[in-house]
């Protein structure tokens, strides 16, 4: 028998703890770092964008990247559509609805230090709505006369009419505030006051952001490192990315017939949420046949629209029938004005001056719903006599330049992305070189007044009048398809406006 000394065993037992310390700090030291693997993203996207900057250009891709994750607005849009302070911490607005007040947020930087404050704000807004703006969307900012900075802190815009949607429109891609310095290159370069900072991008293949450590809400700082934006086109390798684990996520899956197949795997799950893409197949107003209200009706009711939505998009989608989706306050049913009757269809025709129909081009854009749908429209309408020639459209460049720029078509097809964008049929110039007086005058009165009862009242009208025009036809609402890891939390499975908001994103640990 061996006896030990009570310092021997005071060693032994050191050593051990040593060893046992050692390991957990090994074990430590590997769900650190299994962790920081994990403060990473690859989140994959069917349409590269053309830019980077909202503020100048409106294809929806480049909001999906840069919105609310490099540039923030006065507001912001949270996920159930409501309106939510960002750079602007508190708002009043007159009784008159003429004046707007915004308290700023203070100790606010773009990503190159330059300060935000109401000089940077008024610069930003001046740019949108100024002469030589390119804004998408400067409408929104036709009915600001003047901005007062009375102080870093205060911005102050006074309008020349009241403009019931102004502070909804704020919250836009399109309203996000750019830096004095950094605006003309963030086409390219963008500088925000967001939550991620960018890095790089790598055309045809990527963008690149990332965690900005000084970003200016220290209560809701980025949970993500680094975000990878891949740009991925076809579907199946999507779902092969997505599969493989290449990709985390793909929020909007471009291929609704290949849902089932993501079940049964045990990293991925599916959600099928509500979005605001109004799939419509739009006329050119101002071109023979499309001239001729009865020829727009006869489109119209020879389309069974279940029939496309189950053939287009596995059926997975709302048929409609105005430009409005069930979302939106004041929704209408209006399929029921013009329903599927091929028989008045050839009556329509008829009456038109084309008993034996005529011939027209479409021209789609690549976007998997534009020529699936296009060619089931296409069989639907030899069945009233009408021929259409399906013309592929490179979007968004080729599309842009001959359809929504040129207005040099007879029919094309495309999801509309915007919420409440109704008003887009009331716009001189747009697309669809319509022009109803009624129409606009409701989408006035909408502007005119801020209660809510009212609003919803004239956007009922508008729908009526619409869907018995029919400048478009109305044909279904895409689901918003999202895949992506279980252990992701933080995605918005619904999409009020079009975005991929990254800032509350994070994995499960």
């Amino acid at each position: 028998m061996i006896a030990f000394s009570g310092s021997h065993w005071l060693r032994i037992f050191r050593q051990a703890s040593f060893a046992v310390v050692s390991s957990a700090g090994l074990l430590l030291a590997g769900l650190t770092q299994a962790e920081a693997a994990k403060t990473t993203l690859a989140l994959g996207m069917s349409v590269e964008p053309t830019g980077l900057d909202p503020t100048i250009a409106a294809p929806v891709a480049i909001g999906q990247v840069t919105w609310q994750n490099v540039f923030e607005g006065l507001v912001a849009i949270d996920e159930n559509g409501r309106i939510q302070p960002q750079l602007a911490k508190t708002w009043n607005i007159s009784r008159d609805g003429l004046i707007y007040t915004f308290q700023l947020q203070s100790g606010v930087k773009f990503h190159d230090g330059e300060v935000f404050d109401s000089s940077t704000a008024k610069f930003a807004l001046d740019r949108a709505r100024g002469a030589d703006s390119v804004n998408p969307q400067k409408r929104f900012f036709a009915s600001i006369a003047s901005i007062d900075t009375p102080d870093s802190e205060t911005l102050i815009l006074r309008l020349s009419a009241p403009t019931g949607r102004l502070l909804y429109w704020l919250g836009w891609p399109a309203s996000v505030m750019v830096g004095t310095k950094s605006s003309a290159n963030d086409k390219t370069t963008p500088i925000g006051t967001g939550p991620f900072k960018f890095v790089t991008w790598a055309k045809g293949d990527h963008v690149e952001l990332e965690r900005n450590r000084d970003y200016w809400n220290k209560d809701r700082q980025a949970k993500l490192d680094k975000v990878t934006f891949r740009f991925i086109s076809d579907p199946q390798a999507q779902a092969a990315a997505l599969q493989s684990g290449d990709l985390d996520a793909f929020p909007e899956f471009a291929a609704p017939e290949l849902m089932s197949s993501f079940e049964g795997d045990p990293r991925l799950t599916t959600r099928i949420g509500n979005t605001e893409l109004k799939v419509v197949a739009g006329m050119n107003n101002a071109r023979k046949p499309f001239s001729d209200k009865r020829v727009r009706q006869a489109l119209m009711m020879a389309i069974d629209r279940q029939t496309l939505i189950e053939g287009a998009w596995s059926g997975l989608g709302t048929a409609i029938g105005s430009h409005y989706t069930p979302n939106d306050p004041g929704y209408q049913i209006m399929t029921g004005v013009l329903p599927y009757d091929p028989e008045q269809a050839k009556e329509l025709l008829a009456e038109a001056g084309y008993p034996h129909g005529f011939t027209f081009t479409i021209k789609t854009p690549q976007m998997a719903y534009a020529p699936r749908s296009a060619q089931i429209i296409q069989a639907m309408l030899a069945e009233v006599g009408v021929t259409m020639n399906i013309e592929p459209t490179e979007f968004p460049a080729k599309w842009v330049q001959d359809v929504f720029t040129g207005r040099d078509y007879d029919m094309t097809i495309v999801a509309h992305a915007e919420p409440l964008d109704i008003d887009i049929y009331s716009r001189d110039p747009y697309y669809f070189n319509y022009n109803n007086p009624a129409f606009n005058d409701i989408m006035k009165k909408v502007q005119e007044t801020a209660n809510t009862e009212e609003q919803n009242r004239l956007y009922g009208e508008a729908q009526r009048i619409i869907a018995e025009d029919v400048p478009a036809l109305y044909l279904f609402v895409m689901p918003k398809l999202g895949v992506w890891d279980k252990k992701l939390k933080g995605l918005w499975e619904d999409e009020p406006i079009p975005s991929n908001v990254l800032r509350d994103v994070s994995w499960e640990e």
